[in-house]
């Protein structure tokens, strides 16, 4: 292999590469790659690339309805336990990108224990067409205006030509954009590392420091659970509610308190987050770019306008706690990042609900559903199939004031989470938004915007509510007042839940059916096989 005897008793580090040829979302990894081999060289480190499963959630979606998705994120977190742990390397730095890869590998950092860090290595930029900006979520949202014929898919194919202009992650506070900065918020990435331009000269400059930064972390032995404490996690919740980031991270980071058997309530941290207001307006949240998050502060500056809620005690991968590095950050750009003291919107960016629908709880992206908006009832039309709902968009069956409920999605009833984003995207883009209220245990995208509920807990194929609602049920979403329901008695709602029947599925063999034999439930963080973590049992 080439490696002289004098490197053997360097520090070994693993560069966790997902490069891909399948998306533009990895096409740089390999770059970035070489350039923090470099660093660990010039530090002391021998570096050792590995690959990985590499989901993109706009490609690997294109098969099984998208149910290949949430299952591939813990394909990579045993890909990269079998890998790093099996070769006893000393340390990983992993380079993120899409929206399952941050995840998993915060995941991996927690469980596997060695020193790490997570280099987020950024997003892409939009175009112009027809004489506006265009970007990956404006052609998401055209599919639907085109089902709604009031766009020719000519012009559509047009959008599609201009809407990305580099590599990288889907422009917007998606869920890769806001994984990327829960790595940062919970002090497994450099600071201002995150949200941070694809092939730009800044993370050029991070994958310096972070190929550094690594072989220090393996001499002080500082270790991913030093850092990922309860306040940790606190710190990153309140720091998504701030900006509104995805309904997806709150499965992800509680997946990752798990991996880590770190005694913290994440779902209840979110509750307790309630009067944390909106510090960005990020689409699809509100007018901002991504690049305007970036040139504002970033995640950092959010950090520093959030002093005050964060427990600064802790410590991050720079080896310093938050105080120190909060310290160095300068004062960011008010037009684009608030004080808290004067935020966009009085009302927290991410939520969750509960009620007789949902005992467990579901999510709610507060920051992109329309303002007016805070209380929806209306008639429930089921469906259990993604393509049948668009269907009904197109002919009329899906009309203003219904309450589209999308179940048998979740991550056992898929088996994998099944997309469910698309009927959304649609929606909005067929003008119904705001006049029809969806409620999914399915995949959402961070990208959705409209009255969803998603994440419904426990899932339908797990004998949740959800499965036993019945087309003209009358749904309620008090958003205030955090509730989920439908108009049932609690004796109407045990005799339909003891008469059903979960769905016989018939799965080949292959990781789809192993995957549902493992998975836990979502509140659980859909993590694979039962785990206990110190002081959190229910």
């Amino acid at each position: 292999m080439g490696i002289p005897e004098e490197d053997f008793d360097k520090p070994k580090i693993a560069i966790v590469n997902s490069s891909s040829k399948l998306s533009v979302c990895y096409a740089h990894l390999d770059d970035v790659a070489r350039q923090v081999e470099k660093a660990i060289r010039a530090a002391g480190g021998v570096p050792f690339e590995i690959r990985t499963v590499a989901p993109s959630d706009f490609v690997t979606s294109a098969g099984k309805q998208g149910r290949y998705l949430m299952p591939t994120r813990d394909l990579l977190v045993n890909d990269v336990e079998v890998q790093v742990e099996g070769a006893e390397l000393d340390g990983m730095i992993l380079l993120a990108s899409c929206d399952k890869t941050t995840p998993g590998q915060l995941m991996a950092c927690a469980r596997l224990n060695i020193p790490a860090l997570i280099l987020p290595c950024g997003y892409q930029l939009g175009g112009e067409c027809g004489g506006r900006h265009v970007d990956i979520e404006e052609v998401y949202k055209a599919v639907g205006t085109v089902k709604a014929g009031r766009m020719t898919l000519i012009e559509l194919e047009d959008m599609t030509r201009h809407a990305i202009k580099g590599p990288g992650v889907c422009a917007g506070l998606a869920t890769a954009n806001t994984m990327q900065c829960m790595a940062e918020a919970l002090g497994m990435a450099l600071p201002h590392s995150a949200p941070i331009r694809a092939g730009g000269p800044r993370l050029a400059e991070q994958a310096d420091k972070a190929g550094a930064k690594i072989v220090e972390l393996v001499n002080k032995n500082l270790r991913p659970r030093d850092i990922l404490t309860p306040a940790a996690f606190r710190n990153a919740v309140t720091v998504a509610v701030a900006m509104g980031g995805s309904v997806n991270c709150v499965r992800h980071l509680i997946a990752t308190s798990i991996e880590a058997e770190c005694a913290v309530d994440v779902l209840a941290e979110f509750e307790r987050a309630a009067d944390v207001d909106q510090l960005t307006l990020v689409r699809p949240n509100g007018p901002h770019r991504i690049e305007d998050l970036d040139a504002g502060g970033g995640c950092a500056g959010v950090m520093r306008q959030l002093r005050a809620r964060l427990d600064l005690s802790v410590l991050t991968v720079t080896g310093a706690t938050l105080e120190a590095n909060l310290a160095e950050v300068p004062q960011p750009d008010e037009a684009f990042i608030r004080p808290a003291s004067n935020p966009f919107r009085r009302e927290p960016g991410l939520i969750v609900i509960r009620g007789n629908l949902a005992p467990e709880g579901a999510v709610v992206k507060l920051s992109a559903v329309p303002e007016a908006v805070r209380r929806f009832a209306g008639v429930a039309r089921v469906f259990e199939d993604e393509n049948e709902a668009i269907a009904g968009l197109q002919d009329g069956t899906v009309r203003a004031g219904d309450v589209i409920v999308l179940r048998m999605m979740g991550a056992r009833g898929g088996p994998g989470t099944v997309f469910a984003a698309s009927f959304m995207a649609a929606l909005v883009g067929a003008g119904l938004g705001d006049t029809v209220a969806v409620v999914t245990d399915g995949e959402l995208s961070g990208l959705n915007s409209g009255i969803t509920i998603g994440q419904v807990m426990p899932e339908a194929a797990e004998g949740g509510p959800l499965a036993v609602v019945r087309n003209g049920d009358m749904v309620e979403i008090d958003l205030t007042r955090r509730v989920l329901a439908f108009d049932v008695t609690d004796d109407e709602l045990a005799a339909r839940l003891a008469a059903f029947v979960p769905p016989v599925l018939d799965l080949k063999p292959g990781w789809l059916s192993m995957y549902r034999q493992l998975v836990q439930p979502m509140s659980q963080g859909a993590v694979l096989g039962e785990r206990r973590r110190p002081g959190v049992h229910k």
